[in-house]
């Protein structure tokens, strides 16, 4: 690894000078060449995002017998006391249903002290209801990586709903670079940016007026159980003991193995049972323009008992069509949906989750479903991109 301060004397170090926010994919690039991000096999092209990178899987897991964070020590320390067996994934290993499992990645990092980074599942992960989050050595938070950090990254994997065959090199979830502080917008900032480019759209492809739109501390989404048509499905229901799920296969699955269709209800209301897993879509179309990025937050006590949305991030140009016009942008958000507790009714429209907005540093060379071959780019209720298209 090249040293922090050959680091801090580098391009990548020149180009950043006086800008903050999380690296577009041109960026990511260049901390991969400078050696802020290494692997022992080559990193492929494909792993950069817009405004992330894939991390994928080594070659072996541990089933761990309980989540922990490492606070004070190293992962390797903690991990020694509650592992219960480990095995070789180098050829495709099972991860159980309600499992937990920790497995290091191939990626390791080389932070200078202006550096610092978070972790998200991919869509496709959080679709299958797999629970995934990074930890650190001296971690004290999942998913956060701080600033200088120089070491390995771990992935704690917990399938809730189906048993997932995994392979090393697969990658569950990405990470996101930023440099010095990225700081969400504010209400009085979202209000400039909306008014310029507008996020939320009605289903013709028509503006949602900023003055219809709750803005506090980020956009508010409300969730679709109506659909466009009497007999639309509106909802998919994880199915119970259903077969083992192999990630390495696209397309390959027929949905109704593992999933049930949730008509349009009555009175366009659903009630949700607890701790069963529900794929949703929002009432709005959401458009991410090519500057920005945003976070779907996963959990908003104050909006009901249950969780939203476990991949919470959405890559710049999300829902774009790749022109400056106003109208016609968008695509609908698909949420992944756990409820807690107790049955919990939703309404069409009902405020469901918070996006959060943040600066990229530049405007990324490539963006989410134009230049990418984007596998949720212009969705409508979408599965994970294991199963077979309807």
């Amino acid at each position: 690894m090249e040293s922090t301060k050959e680091i801090k004397n580098s391009d990548l170090a020149t180009s950043l000078k006086g800008k903050s926010g999380y690296l577009p994919c041109q960026y990511i690039e260049m901390a991969l060449k400078e050696g802020m991000i290494s692997s022992p096999l080559p990193i492929e092209s494909t792993q950069i995002q817009p405004v992330s990178l894939d991390l994928r899987l080594g070659q072996k897991a541990y089933r761990i017998q309980c989540s922990f964070l490492p606070e004070n020590d190293p992962v390797e320390t903690k991990l020694k006391e509650v592992t219960l067996y480990e095995f070789d994934i180098s050829n495709g290993g099972i991860l159980e249903k309600n499992a937990i499992y920790l497995i290091p990645l191939m990626e390791e990092l080389n932070f200078p002290s202006d550096f610092y980074g978070l972790a998200n599942p991919k869509s496709s992960t959080g679709r299958l209801d797999m629970f995934t989050r990074v930890i650190v050595d001296e971690g004290h938070r999942f998913d956060e990586i701080p600033s200088g950090y120089r070491g390995k990254l771990y992935l704690e994997v917990i399938p809730r709903s189906f048993p997932v065959k995994v392979k090393a090199g697969l990658s569950l979830n990405q990470l996101r670079v930023a440099h010095r502080t990225s700081k969400s917008l504010d209400k009085k900032k979202l209000e400039i940016k909306y008014k310029k480019n507008p996020i939320l759209f009605h289903r013709n492809g028509m503006i949602i007026p900023i003055d219809d739109v709750k803005l506090e501390e980020g956009v508010y989404v409300g969730v679709d159980v109506a659909g466009d048509l009497p007999d639309s499905i509106v909802a998919y229901k994880a199915k119970t003991n259903s077969n083992v799920i192999d990630l390495s296969k696209i397309r390959y699955y027929k949905a109704e193995e593992f999933w049930e269709p949730i008509y349009r209800p009555p009175k366009d209301r659903l009630i949700l049972e607890p701790e069963s897993f529900y794929i949703m879509m929002s009432k709005e179309k959401i458009c991410i323009w090519p500057d920005w990025l945003a976070e779907m937050i996963a959990y908003e006590p104050n909006s009901g008992e249950l969780r939203t949305h476990y991949a919470g991030f959405f890559d710049s140009g999300f829902g774009w069509n790749g022109t400056d016009n106003v109208v016609d942008q968008g695509t609908r958000a698909v949420m992944e949906v756990r409820p807690h507790d107790v049955p919990f009714m939703v309404e069409h429209g009902q405020t469901f989750c918070r996006l959060k907005f943040e600066r990229v540093v530049e405007r990324p060379d490539k963006v989410y479903g134009i230049d990418l071959k984007s596998n949720y780019h212009s969705q409508g209720l979408a599965l994970s991109k294991y199963f077979e298209s309807p």
